[in-house]
């Protein structure tokens, strides 16, 4: 620990809390119906939408302005 905590600027004890929180909720985390994983499925698919719809309305505008 004293090494990590050296190499990133941490202190052990940060380390440390976040190893046991891992430990405590690592079943969570790897488990394939988690709500975490959902939501963040459904931001990723808004996330797409809207890069989809600006992406259209860029060309749409930079149409307009090359044609008139």
């Amino acid at each position: 620990m004293p090494q990590l905590a050296a190499r990133y600027g941490l202190h052990p004890t940060q380390i440390n809390s976040w190893k046991r929180l891992v430990i405590d909720q690592a079943s969570e985390l790897f488990c394939r119906n988690n709500n975490v994983s959902k939501g963040s499925r459904q931001t990723t698919d808004d996330l797409h939408r809207v890069i989809g719809q600006l992406t259209v309305e860029q060309c749409d505008f930079l149409a307009r302005k090359l044609y008139h």
